[in-house]
C-alpha cells in the first residue's frame, strides 16, 4: 500500500475511474485540497474530510488515512502545561526526604477537590494544582494500596485531561501508567475508554476499533446479572467501538454497537455514574447524544437537529466531554443548514458555560470557520467567538 495519503487517494480514485473534479463534487472536498494531497503539496487531512473521501470512493477510511490526526497542541498550550507533563513523568521522591510527607487522607481529599475542576473545564486551576498532587500521589502509591488507587484515579483524569488538550504523546503516557497500575478490570476498562478516544483523536482508527473490541468482548456481562458498574462499563467500550466504526465507513458495524450499548442503557434504567466518576456516566441519554454524534460524522445534520430536539436537556450532564461536545454538533448542524443565527447563539452558549473549554476545541474553530466564510457581514457575537476560538483573520 502507498505510504501516504495522496499517493493512496490517487490510486483508490483512479480504480474508481473518477476524477479529481468528479470526486469533489461528490464528496464536497475542493478540487484543490485534492489536488494538493495528491502532489504532495499537503500530506495531511481532517479525518472529517479523508472520511468523506473515503466514503465517496467507497472504501474505509482507514484505506486512505495516513496523518489525519488532530492537530497537536500549540506552543502556547505546551509551555503552560509543562510543569504538569513534568511532574507527571518526575522520578518518584522518597517520602522519608520530604518535610511533610503526603498523606492518603490529604491526597483524597485534594483530588476529590480537583475532580470539579475536572468535570468544569476549569484548566488554569488545574494547572496549579496538579503538579504536586502528581507528585503526592506518586509518593504514596509506593507506600499504600490505596494510595495505588489514588493515583491509578488522578492518572486517568489527568490522561483525559492531556487528551481533551490534544497533549496526546503526555496523555498516551498518563493513560498507559493507569491501565499499568489498574487493580481491576472494570478499572482497566475505565481507562481504556480514555485510550480508545485518545486514538480516534489521532486518527489511529484500527487501534481505537480493535481496542475497543477486544475490551468489549472481554468485560461483556449477563444483561439480567450484571452490576450497573459492569453496564457502564461495557456500553462506553461499545460507544467506542461504534464511533470507531462510523468514521471508518464501517456504518452496519457502528450501528450494531450502538444497539448493544442502548440495551445496556436499558437495562441500567437511567443515567449512571459509578462512584460518583462523571468520566464513566452512562445511560439512555448519553447513548442519545452519542448516536446524534454518529449521524453528524456522516454528514446528516438533520438527523443531528432531530435527535437534538428529542434528547432532555435535563438528562444531559453539564460536562464538557458531554453537554458541550454534543451542542457543537448541534451548532455545526445549524450551520450546515445555514441557519447561522441558532448556530451563534448555541455556541455563545457553551463559551458561557465553558469558557476555557471552547478555545482548545478545533471542532468550534472548524465551525466558526464555515459561519464567516458563509456570511457577507459579521454580527459582534460572530467576531467575538471567532476571537475565543482563535479562528485566523
Amino acid at each position: 500500500m502507498p505510504a501516504n495519503l495522496g499517493d493512496r487517494l490517487r490510486d483508490v480514485r483512479k480504480r474508481r475511474g473518477m476524477t479529481r473534479q468528479g470526486l469533489a463534487r461528490e464528496s464536497g472536498v475542493s478540487v484543490s485540497l485534492i489536488r494538493k494531497l495528491e502532489q504532495g503539496e499537503r500530506y495531511d487531512a481532517r479525518l472529517e474530510t479523508v472520511r468523506r473521501l473515503a466514503a465517496t470512493l467507497r472504501v474505509p477510511t482507514s484505506r486512505l488515512v495516513a496523518d489525519a490526526a488532530e492537530e497537536g497542541a500549540g506552543a502556547a498550550v505546551l509551555d503552560a502545561w509543562a510543569p504538569v507533563r513534568e511532574a507527571l513523568t518526575a522520578p518518584v521522591g522518597d517520602a522519608a526526604e520530604l518535610d511533610e510527607p503526603p498523606t492518603v487522607q490529604g491526597v483524597r481529599a485534594a483530588l476529590g477537590a480537583a475532580v470539579p475542576l475536572f468535570s468544569g473545564g476549569r484548566f488554569a486551576e488545574l494547572r496549579a494544582v496538579l503538579p504536586a498532587l502528581l507528585r503526592d500521589a506518586d509518593v504514596l502509591a509506593g507506600l499504600d494500596p490505596e494510595g495505588r488507587a489514588l493515583r491509578v484515579r488522578l492518572l486517568q483524569l489527568t490522561g483525559w485531561l492531556l487528551t481533551q488538550t490534544r497533549q496526546f504523546e503526555a496523555a498516551e503516557w498518563s493513560l498507559g501508567a493507569a491501565l499499568e497500575g489498574s487493580a481491576d478490570r472494570l478499572q482497566g476498562a475505565s481507562t481504556v475508554n480514555t485510550m480508545c478516544w485518545l486514538l480516534l483523536r489521532q486518527g489511529r482508527l484500527g487501534e481505537a476499533r480493535a481496542l475497543a473490541v477486544r475490551w468489549a468482548d472481554e468485560t461483556e456481562p449477563r444483561l439480567s446479572r450484571a452490576t450497573p458498574d459492569e453496564l457502564s462499563a461495557w456500553g462506553w467500550l461499545l460507544l467506542r467501538l461504534s464511533a470507531a466504526a462510523v468514521r471508518d465507513n464501517r456504518s452496519g458495524e457502528a450501528e450494531d454497537a450502538l444497539r448493544l450499548s442502548h440495551a445496556a442503557a436499558v437495562a441500567l434504567g437511567g443515567e449512571f455514574a459509578p462512584d460518583g466518576d462523571f468520566l464513566r456516566a452512562f445511560g439512555p441519554v448519553t447513548v442519545a447524544l452519542k448516536r446524534a454524534e454518529n449521524a453528524m460524522v456522516m454528514d446528516r445534520p438533520d438527523v443531528v437537529l432531530e435527535l437534538a430536539a428529542r434528547i432532555p436537556a435535563g438528562g444531559m450532564r453539564p460536562t464538557s466531554d458531554n453537554r458541550n461536545r454534543h451542542l457543537l454538533d448541534v451548532a455545526n448542524a445549524y450551520t450546515m443548514t445555514r441557519q447561522y443565527g441558532p448556530a451563534v447563539e448555541t455556541l455563545a452558549a457553551v463559551r458561557g458555560a465553558a469558557p476555557q473549554w471552547l478555545p482548545n476545541q478545533r471542532y468550534a474553530r472548524d465551525i466558526l470557520g464555515r459561519i464567516v466564510a458563509g456570511r457577507r457581514t459579521l454580527t459582534e457575537s460572530m467576531r467575538s467567538l471567532a476571537d475565543t476560538v482563535g479562528l485566523p483573520v
